[in-house]
């Protein structure tokens, strides 16, 4: 998988997905931290996501976002869908992603919306099976996006046309 460069990618606003209070329970009380959930993307297909812990929620945030941009990868998207279906893995999270019509929207929970509003997918259907811990679906949902393939190097692997890939 090739590196990109995020300072060449004209990034969007990132998109929050969830702040979490921890707490850390010692002698002297509780001990608050916060945990940050952040995706970035330029709407074009790159994505990356980032975790950010630290004592106050600007800096979470702030590391989410940089932790995201370290880790952006190119995502075929196809007239505003994805390729084909897919379902992604992580932990007891399974997320379904599949290709729809122009105009149908993004049908999604808010973990999957925004990983999709980043990506630049306008039109897709989904569904999340198992558990819907918001971490678990955005990473399932990232692995699913990481194992969509595009006929043009599924071709090329087989040594095949591109028409003979979807006989």
């Amino acid at each position: 998988m090739a590196i990109i460069n995020p300072a060449e990618l004209d990034l969007q606003e990132e998109t929050v997905v969830k702040i979490r209070r921890v707490a850390k329970v010692n002698a002297r009380g509780k001990r608050f931290r916060f945990s940050a959930l952040a995706v970035v993307g330029d709407g074009k297909g790159h994505v990356g996501f980032g975790i950010g812990k630290a004592g106050e929620v600007i800096s979470a945030i702030s590391k989410a976002k940089e932790k995201a941009k370290q880790s952006i990868f190119k995502v075929p998207v196809i007239n505003g869908t994805i390729p084909h279906k897919i379902i992604g893995v992580h932990g007891a999270s399974r997320v379904m992603l599949k290709p729809a019509s122009p105009g149908t929207g993004i049908i999604a929970g808010s973990s999957v919306r925004s990983v999709m509003e980043q990506v630049g997918v306008n039109d897709i259907l989904t569904k999340c099976i198992g558990s819907n811990n918001p971490m678990n679906v955005l990473k399932a949902t990232i692995s699913a996006l990481e194992n969509l393939q595009d006929a043009v190097s599924v071709a090329n692997r087989r040594g095949i046309s591109i028409p003979e890939v979807f006989k």
